[in-house]
This record gives structure tokens, sequence and C-alpha cells, in this order.
């Protein structure tokens, strides 16, 4: 029963409501100025990551790692770009029993004026604070580097149509600029660096005013609209990405040899001198990680204030520290209302599995599926000891080890339980459907991408925003799918977690997944299904797969080719 909202009840919140300022707070866009120190260096701000298959080179990887939050497109005279200084890292790791990256991509930027005597960032065909590249590889987890592309070109900002397309500007188009920017490595790697809209949407405003997303008066805004990022873009060879030894064709759409860990990173050298007379600073001592980003919203919406900055200066390999806030992340607080759950009115149709099937209680602090343990139900699934340890059900009390810490920070193993319910007689521990196999227990926070699972063109008709969360309900309820257990290829299968495409709404997603959405579709239904049922289809459950934050795509269409992100709003759009 759902506990009323008295005058004394709400005046026992109110610590509460101090929290939910400082922690939804926190919730910014995918890493828009998600810790304290790396808000004050824009430059170095990771703001987003993707990683999918690309749609039109289906032998390839695409890869976007997305820099310095909320650009005004009219933000002269110093317009933003790259940042001298910085080593700008896209890494990857492909091999689960070695830790550490093996392959590394770096990226280093200049910035000349090529007319400083005027106050205009474009005249007559020069630049002012025009940006060009040198592009690195390293194939063993950053011993050795390798120059593989030298001054890449970085077009301007989009000022507007005098700057760029009259004779007194650039005297050509935005669509040039870009196609003369995308560069091609010597190694094959297809490159691009330079604005672009800014991909993320999201209702930033309601998310602000304390979890009020989507907002109770219906007015949801994306408060990313016309802002502009700097993008780091590469297309990469399946080949190029896959672990040595490895046949470049996969023995199925879920072939766990083609399962890949991405994440991206900045890092500034420990000494900065300021110079004196306008002088620029000089730079010196060790290279130290300011920014990362693997998941979006890890470091908002699961990482606490006073462990922030912490979390930006390690690798994903030394992720210890955080295994805690994802067994019972803080999200769950308000999805629960025998907690706080009557605090955040637009979380209501998020309500977690207290009694799933009748006992198993995945409350914040509960014990979830550890009940368990030592149990011969267990035997040969991806919970018993002797098949990955104590990974994923570690220790009383972790209530969210069997979901939110794989999706998370291991990847989700083809293993039972985690196959759909479709074919699993309402035992949640039995062989199910595959719908996903993105595990790579090596490491933690990065996105996992199995580049084997089929594209699902954007053009399809059964191309969704929901991405993995859409498979599983087709894997559940279409006819197509839900008459098998044999691995198909279900539409969306490639998109987010598993991966991330542009057009995911990942926002959405992972407050569904901290809803309990992934509990659900491996059989550990919401607390109104009635073991025996034949349909688990419940209210709690539609209230969940139909919740929306309310902006649900980007204010401008992606493109179909490389870099696929849309040109950066101009300055007078």
């Amino acid at each position: 029963m759902k506990k009323k909202l008295t005058i004394t009840s709400f005046m026992s919140m109110l610590p509460v409501w101090i929290l939910l300022t400082l922690s939804l707070s926190q919730l910014h866009a995918s890493s828009h100025r998600e810790a304290p120190l790396i808000a004050n260096d824009p430059l170095a701000d990771n703001t987003d990551l993707y990683a999918f298959r690309s749609p039109d080179n289906p032998n390839t990887i695409t890869i976007l790692a997305n820099y310095i939050p909320a650009e005004l497109p009219y933000g002269g005279p110093n317009y933003y770009t790259f940042g001298e200084n910085i080593r700008y890292e896209i890494h990857i790791d492909n091999d689960a029993s070695k830790k550490g990256d093996e392959i590394i991509y770096r990226f280093e930027f200049k910035r000349v004026n090529e007319d400083p005597t005027t106050f205009f960032n474009i005249r007559l065909g020069k630049q002012n604070i025009k940006a060009t590249y040198t592009m690195s590889r390293s194939i063993d987890g950053g011993k050795t580097w390798t120059v593989v592309l030298n001054n890449g070109i970085v077009p301007p900002n989009n000022i507007g149509p005098r700057s760029i397309s009259s004779p007194v500007g650039m005297n050509t188009n935005y669509d040039a600029l870009v196609s003369s920017a995308i560069m091609t490595s010597s190694t094959g790697e297809k490159v691009f660096c330079g604005p672009v809209d800014d991909p993320f949407y999201v209702d930033l405003g309601g998310i602000f005013d304390l979890g009020n997303s989507p907002r109770q008066d219906k007015k949801n805004r994306d408060g990313l609209s016309k802002y502009n990022v700097h993008t780091i873009a590469i297309q990469v060879p399946i080949a190029t990405l896959l672990k040595a030894g490895v046949s470049p064709t996969p023995t199925s759409i879920l072939d766990p040899n083609f399962v890949i860990g991405v994440w991206a990173s900045a890092s500034r050298q420990s000494t900065r001198t300021l110079g004196s007379d306008g002088k620029a600073p000089s730079y010196s001592g060790d290279w130290v990680q300011v920014s990362r980003l693997g998941m979006p919203l890890t470091n908002e919406a699961v990482i606490p204030l006073e462990m922030k900055d912490y979390w930006n200066s390690v690798t994903p390999y030394d992720d210890a520290a955080f295994y805690k806030y994802f067994y019972n992340p803080e999200l769950s607080l308000y999805m629960d209302d025998d907690l706080y759950g009557g605090a955040v009115p637009s979380f209501g149709p998020l309500r977690i599995q207290r009694k799933s099937l009748g006992s198993f209680d995945f409350g914040y602090g509960k014990d979830g599926l550890y009940g368990l343990k030592g149990n011969s139900a267990l035997n040969g699934t991806a919970l018993d000891d002797k098949v990955f340890g104590t990974l994923l059900l570690p220790a009383k009390g972790s209530a969210r080890s069997v979901d939110i810490w794989p999706v998370f920070h291991t990847g989700v193993p083809n293993v039972i339980p985690y196959q759909l319910a479709t074919g699993k007689g309402g035992n949640p521990l039995a062989a199910g459907k595959p719908f996903i196999n993105n595990f790579l227990p090596n490491g933690g926070d990065m996105l996992r991408l199995n580049m084997a699972t089929p594209i699902t063109q954007r053009n399809d008709p059964k191309f969704s925003s929901e991405g993995i969360i859409a498979a599983a309900v087709a894997g559940l309820t279409d006819p197509a799918f839900n008459t098998s257990k044999d691995i198909q290829a279900i539409p969306n299968m490639d998109g987010f977690p598993n991966g991330r495409r542009l057009e995911d709404d990942v926002t959405r997603i992972e407050l569904q997944a901290v809803g309990g959405i992934a509990l659900a579709a491996i059989g550990l239904w919401y607390d109104d299904f009635k073991p025996g049922d034949s349909n688990p289809v419940t209210n709690k459950l539609v209230n969940v797969l139909t919740y929306s934050t309310g902006v649900e795509k980007n204010d401008k269409t992606f493109k179909s080719s490389f870099p696929y992100m849309a040109n950066p709003w101009g300055g007078q759009e």
C-alpha cells in the first residue's frame, strides 16, 4: 500500500529533500559538467561516448567521443575548440584475460591565428583559433605509439552565413567544410574532429527540479537543444578491433570473442605556470587524467558527490571503490514507496520489485537473489560461484548485483539467468531466449559492444530508441520471436546498453533499468504478478514500459553517413 504524504511525514522527509537537492542536481546530461573539478575545465570535459556498428558500413565500428559541454553557437569572439596541452584518448579493451587496454587512439591539437589583426574569428578566408591535430595509435596498451595522421583538419565553428558562405568569409558552405575535414589515417581509420550539434537529449530543467522528469505540468523541454559540442569521431574496421587470433567471421551473432569495451578520457600535465604580460601559460610534469567516460550518466547518477573527482582520475581498471554504488544505486531510493518514492512523483511509474515471484526483494540494501547462494538451483548459471566466482552475487545487501551491476560494469553474459523469459516456463533460472552478450569482466565502467550483433537500420519500422528494452519486448511478445528459444536477430539488439547508438534514449532506458525492467525481462516479474498467471504483463510492468521523460529525440536529424552527427548550430539560428 502506498504511504500517504501527510504534514507529519513531510516534515520527517525534509532531510530527504535536502539529499535530493544535492543528488539530483548532479544528474546532468551524460557527463556535462558532472564533477566539481572538471566543471572548471570545459575543454577537457568528456560529455558523451557512443559506439555502434556503422549502419552504412557494417564491417566497421563508429566511436564518437564528445567534449566541451553546452557550447553556445553564438559564443564569440573566442569560440570553443579543442584545447592545446590536452591528450584526448579513446581506449579499447578486447581481451578479458588481460587487465588494461589493447588499443588506444590519442589526439593532440594545435591552434593558430591566421589573422591576429582582427577581432573576428573568420575574415577574408582566414581563421583565428584554427585547430589542427595529430592522431597517434598504440596497439600495445600505450607502451609504444605510432603517428597515423598528421595535420588533421578541424572545421571552424558555424559562426553565421557571412562568416561561412559569403565572399568576405570562407566563401563556401558548411557541408563542404565538414566533408573536407573527414580524413583517412595511414592505418585505415576514417576520422573527423570538429564542432557538431550536441546529440544528447534530456530535459535538464526538469531533472534539476528535484527529479521532475517528466514535468508535472507536462512542459518538457530538451535542455541541450541548440547547443553544440566538439567530437572526435573514428570509424574503425572490425578486424582492427578484434583481439589477436580471432577470426573476422563470427561464430554467431552473439560471439563472445567480438565483445569490446570502449571508454574515453582527457589528460593534462600536472603543473601549469601562468605567464606574465599576457604570455600563454606553460605546462610541465606528468600527465594526469582529469576526465573519463564510458557508460552515460554513471558519474552523474550513480557516483556520489564526494567521489566524483576521484572517479574522473582513475581508469576503469581501478574501479573497486565504486562497486557498492552499483549494488545499491541511490536512484532506487526514489522508486520505492517504502522509502522516498513519494518525494519524486515523476518517478511514480518506476517501482522496483520488492516481492518478485512472492519472495525476492530488490529494494535498496536488500538481498535480491543472494538468498539462493549455495542452492543447487544456481548450478551452471552465471550466479554459480563455479562459473564466474562471486562476481554477480557477491554478498548480502547487494540487491542490484544481478542487474544494474552487469548492465553498467561487467556487461551481460549469454548465460542463465541472463536470457529472456521466453521459453523458461515461469522459472527465471531456466534456459530462455538469448538476446544480449556483451560480457567483458575486465575493468569497470565502459561501453561494451558485441560487434557481431546485426545492425537495425535507422529506417526500419521496428527501429526503436529504447534499444535492448525494445528487443526484449519483441522477444517476449512478438510471435516472430517468442515461440522459440533459438538465437534470432531481434531488432534493436544492437541498441544501448549493447554499445550506444546516437538515437538511443539512454536517460529513459537507465531510469527504467533502475526501476527493475531488466529483472522483469528475465522472468523476475513485478510484485503485482501472481505466480501461476499466464500473463506477466501486469499494470506495474506496463507502467515501466510506458514511462518517458517527455523528451524522446534529438533536436536535429542525424546524418546517414559518417560522422552521423548533425552539423553544429549556427550563430544566427
